[in-house]
């Protein structure tokens, strides 16, 4: 693979991972528009988005689900333990406290996933990436400064919880880059439906319920999910994770417009701050160098 088709392949790798990180960070909105209890909400994406995975997983597999499953059996089982447990997590956490608050931990992502990688896959994080993280990092410092002691520590923890989660399953789409997308996503999908039938009251929503709960489940978040299992087939983790605080970003947009939940001012400087890191890691590494004369 020469230079260009390598430069290619990660810019793809970075489209993917903005346009699923920006696709699920609509989870929060339709979460705290749907006023339901965390658990119904669980319990019908996952409904909603298994039969969707699985008719696409024919087609965009070229085999049958359960033959796409024997080819990587306990590792589509473990990435369906952590895609499931780590939704499940995201949505009880958005229900015990700010969304602000959330989604600020969520962009905790880009250094517990460039550890994971480094430790499994040994993936260096070259100079740009890690400057890029640091940047994001800090902020998402400002971010959760303007913040301190109103989250919940139930919260806190889930939130946690949820990115430990989603970094190591990132780590797990690189390391098996052949590995069924669907069907690992599908997977989560039925064991989030089995973990959550006894606890579940599906049929006691209102109407508003039901539709936010069908955009996340049917749209937004399955197909946000899907983009982002992709984006590591083409970039390193380490830069596909980079694209986390995006949903910071966004996260904290949705809670202003829709919930009034307003970023103090040192808030939105830290989201610029964010954003500037994400740009810095992606485009700055894609700057045409000069060749020394002879």
């Amino acid at each position: 693979m020469d230079v260009a088709q390598s430069s290619d392949r990660r810019r793809l790798g970075w489209l993917l991972a903005g346009v699923g990180m920006l696709s699920v960070s609509t989870d929060s909105l339709w979460i705290r528009l749907s006023e339901a209890d965390a658990v119904d909400v669980s319990f019908w994406v996952a409904c909603c988005s298994v039969p969707l995975y699985t008719a696409l997983s024919h087609r965009v597999d070229g085999c049958w689900p359960l033959e796409a499953f024997r080819r990587h059996p306990w590792q589509q089982l473990v990435i369906g333990a952590l895609t499931g447990g780590s939704q499940l997590s995201f949505v009880i956490a958005v229900t015990q406290t700010r969304v602000a608050n959330v989604v600020a931990i969520v962009a905790a992502v880009p250094l517990m996933a460039a550890v994971c990688a480094w430790i499994w896959l040994r993936e260096r994080i070259n100079r740009t990436t890690a400057i890029a993280i640091a940047i994001t990092m800090a902020g998402i410092g400002a971010i959760v400064s303007s913040s301190v002691g109103e989250p919940t520590l139930t919260g806190d923890l889930l939130g946690v919880v949820a990115i430990v989660g989603f970094a190591v399953s990132l780590t797990m789409w690189r390391r098996y880059p052949d590995m069924s997308r669907l069907v690992g996503l599908s997977i989560g999908g039925v064991m989030t439906v089995v973990a959550l039938i006894y606890w579940a009251s599906p049929l006691s929503l209102d109407l508003r319920a039901y539709l936010s709960i069908a955009a996340m489940g049917l749209a937004f978040n399955p197909f946000g999910r899907l983009a982002l299992s992709n984006a590591p087939r083409f970039a390193p983790v380490a830069d596909v994770a980079l694209f986390a605080p995006i949903e910071t970003v966004a996260g904290t947009i949705w809670a202003a417009a829709f919930f009034s939940e307003f970023p103090r001012p040192v808030a939105a400087v830290g989201a610029v701050i964010v954003l500037i890191g994400v740009f810095y890691g992606t485009i700055a590494t894609t700057r045409p160098k000069t060749t020394p004369k002879a």
